[in-house]
């Protein structure tokens, strides 16, 4: 390898990330070798929460693969690992966790190796529910370099999260699934394509065409470096568009105002041929159904936005993996004389928060003869598995989930500005509309990172003074408060258009 490892004893050896990265982007591979400090590789919060995640599955793993030997962080560097790695085999362990192997400057930490006769099972484990390709090619290259640094494989497992498992009985939380074929099929790509890598680390930085494996599996962390700024309107900007314009950038056509007339936006629909129309003529678009989809919206209103934990290893009675439980919500509630009174409820602590925030959430809703959501699946999802949990109020939480109505789908598919710029999430719409948000000047001021610090203050407070704590609620409170404000204001604004 060119580089060294700075600070590591012993060569450079390329991680299983910076491979597979390798096979999607030499350009940036390149960057990651070249300059391992910048910016673009100090992770985010979300991507710190990420790894976390991925440490406790894994942990969880292991407990399901008893009597193995620990490859752990009193190990240092490559070579240390691997002779450690060689040890454990000779030793005649049942399992070794955190495997490490090394061959011709690549190295690959296996999250379990079990014995098997005179070879060794490669178990990859992830903190997904299904397997997904880039899960396979995963395991595969580990199982290629593995044999290459002389590991007899004898199959190959990638162990993952069971979307069937429900707290308190986890005895089946993980689903191992044989990928062996799958696996050896790609082994001859990860030859040619370790030749190719290693010359082209060698040289000047490569260029590379920006396109779809700058966003799948993953967005990439030099995306910014690649990608221009992006006229008004380009063609990425068309309603559920996500792949399909890179075909049309390449057909050269870079904003919207290059297609011809007759051009369809498959996949969009009518919402894309309407955002297409609004662009062209360049004013906002209402269609004539805007009053009868609104007949459904009748008081008294109620107005309701949930907040939600979403943990890998479910914690509370009945969860599955990967469950968004909610845990925070706002009402605004129609007091019959032209105002709203606010409610809201925030849990404490880890604790099973559902049977008290039911009792709440029910208070507030009382009397309201329609409650008004953005995305209804999210929040009736929320309430019908709340039902099931909280027997004693199941029939008032049917009822209650029985009389939401949906905003989304009325703005959708009646209404289309401009400044949508191909997105109908609250937050794209109430901008263009109302001319301001109530998000503005808020700390917490999207989901992401209302549902990291929700995960912080409940599960992970023991880090955090009571003055922190109280601000991250207050925090929390108003945001979700600020999300159920934008909705009484849109549903005025939609009323305001269909007049």
């Amino acid at each position: 390898m060119p580089v060294p490892d700075a600070g590591a004893p012993g060569p450079r050896h390329l991680t299983k990330h910076e491979f597979l990265t390798g096979l999607r982007c030499h350009r940036a591979l390149w960057w990651m070798v070249h300059e391992p400090a910048c910016q673009e590789l100090v992770p985010d919060r979300a991507a710190q929460a990420r790894m976390q995640t991925g440490r406790e599955v894994g942990a969880a793993a292991r407990e399901r693969v008893p009597g193995g030997a620990l490859i752990g962080p009193a190990f240092q560097g490559v070579e240390a690992r691997a002779e450690a790695t060689r040890l454990a085999m000779e030793n005649g362990v049942p399992a070794i966790y955190e495997a490490t192997v090394a061959a011709g400057g690549l190295a690959v930490s296996a999250d379990i190796l079990v014995r098997e006769g005179d070879g060794w099972v490669l178990v990859e484990v992830k903190s997904a529910s299904k397997v997904k390709p880039d899960h396979v090619a995963d395991a595969a290259y580990q199982a290629w370099l593995a044999r290459r640094a002389g590991v007899s494989v004898t199959g190959v497992e990638l162990m993952h999260l069971n979307s069937e498992c429900r707290f308190p009985a986890l005895d089946d939380l993980f689903v191992r699934d044989d990928v062996t074929p799958a696996a050896a099929d790609q082994a001859a790509a990860f030859e040619r394509a370790a030749e190719a890598i290693f010359t082209m680390l060698d040289g000047e930085s490569p260029a590379k065409e920006i396109g779809k494996h700058c966003i799948d599996p993953e967005d990439c962390a030099f995306k910014a470096r690649c990608w221009p700024p992006f006229p008004e309107h380009h063609v990425s900007t068309v309603y559920r568009a996500r792949t399909a314009w890179f075909k049309w950038a390449a057909a050269g056509y870079n904003t919207i105002h290059d297609f011809p007339a007759d051009f369809v936006a498959t996949g969009g629909g009518v919402p894309a041929a309407r955002q297409l129309r609004a662009v062209r003529e360049n004013r906002m678009i209402v269609e004539d159904g805007l009053a009868a989809a609104l007949a459904a919206f009748r008081g008294p209103l109620a107005f309701l936005d949930f907040e939600t934990v979403q943990p890998a290893i479910p914690l509370w009675d009945g969860c599955v993996p990967w469950e968004q439980v909610p845990v925070q919500f706002s009402c605004h509630v129609e007091d019959g004389a032209g105002g709203y009174r606010h409610y809201e409820w925030l849990a404490e602590g880890p604790l099973d928060c559902r049977p008290v925030l039911a009792e709440r959430l029910l208070e507030a809703c009382a009397g309201a003869a329609a409650v008004i959501t953005y995305n209804m699946a999210f929040e009736k999802g929320c309430i019908e598995r709340m039902a099931e949990v909280v027997p004693g109020r199941r029939a008032d939480l049917l009822d209650l989930a029985a009389r939401l109505v949906d905003l989304l789908p009325v703005v959708r598919d009646h209404v289309y500005h401009p400044g949508f710029r191909g997105g109908f999430g609250l937050k794209k719409v109430t901008g263009p509309l109302l001319g301001t948000r109530a998000h503005e000047d808020l700390e917490i001021a999207e989901g992401m990172t209302a549902s990291l610090e929700l995960t912080r203050l409940l599960f992970h407070e023991h880090g955090m003074v009571a003055q922190e704590r109280a601000m991250v609620r207050e925090q929390l409170l108003a945001y979700c408060k600020a999300d159920t404000w934008e909705m009484v204001q849109l549903l005025a604004r939609m009323r305001a258009l269909a007049e």
